[in-house]
């Protein structure tokens, strides 16, 4: 998983940068909850793939 807290600016550097503006946090959380929902949609899908090999083994 990747870190959040990679950063390689200085702590001036950071503290005296601009706030991020509304539109730019916004498309970063829609990309973060994109992201999230594929990971979760492929553990899903790879949980289902097991299960019905389980299921046709048992048969």
């Amino acid at each position: 998983m990747k870190s959040n807290y990679s950063n390689t600016a200085t702590l001036k550097t950071l503290m005296t940068a601009p706030p991020m503006s509304a539109a730019k946090h916004a498309e970063v959380m829609r990309k973060r909850i994109a992201q999230r929902r594929m990971v979760e949609e492929a553990r899903e899908m790879k949980k289902a793939e097991s299960q019905l090999l389980e299921f046709e083994r048992r048969e």
